[in-house]
């Protein structure tokens, strides 16, 4: 688990964008919500903290200042277990996450061509999020699918034998609705562009 500076460090890196975020409608009844679903024992601190992540797509500090209060737990005791473990995230995430695998199998089979499609489709690095919000992207080393490599994911919906001539389709999918045609987007206007 990370260190109590680790923790520190990573509460003063909370933006003012994070900060304004809190003043959200609803939010502290939502964290509200979650903390009683538990019964407030301490113990579900990493069910609450997944429960949160799932409603925001990220650890927002407010959400977690609130769940410390409550939970009468120390901030960078939660920042410490936020930070140990890779499925939580402090950092905003888009609506869409698309994961390149960069296994070895993968690797061999020119993922790296296809995460460098998306990423002159997306115009963000690894590790990055959209300025409008839509789509983050990030790299794995290994998703277990090896025999349909090279893999991606978006969404949680498996792309296997993907090239990078197929990204664009893929990505224009995703904002098309999905497969299934099932709206993703709040409303007119919320379609983002693709970088050319």
């Amino acid at each position: 688990m990370g260190s109590e500076s680790d923790a520190t460090a990573q509460v003063k890196k909370v933006s003012v964008k994070d900060e304004l975020a809190g003043e959200m409608k609803g939010w502290k009844n939502f964290v509200d919500g979650v903390i009683d679903r538990y019964q407030g024992e301490r113990r579900w601190l990493i069910n609450m903290l997944f429960d949160i992540q799932s409603e925001f797509r990220y650890l927002p500090h407010f959400a977690l200042e609130h769940l410390a209060k409550r939970l009468e737990v120390s901030l960078s005791e939660i920042y410490g277990i936020a930070t140990f473990y890779k499925a939580f995230t402090l950092k905003p995430r888009g609506k869409h996450v698309v994961t390149v695998c960069l296994g070895t199998a993968c690797h061999v089979r020119k993922s790296l061509a296809v995460l460098e499609e998306f990423q002159r489709a997306l115009g963000i690095e690894p590790g990055e999020t959209t300025n409008d919000g839509e789509f983050t992207l990030e790299t794995v080393n290994c998703l277990g699918c090896c025999a349909k490599g090279p893999i991606v994911v978006v969404d949680g919906e498996y792309h296997g034998n993907m090239t990078p001539s197929r990204v664009r389709s893929v990505l224009k999918e995703v904002i098309r609705g999905g497969r299934d045609g099932t709206e993703k987007y709040r409303g007119a206007g919320d379609t983002p562009a693709l970088a050319s």
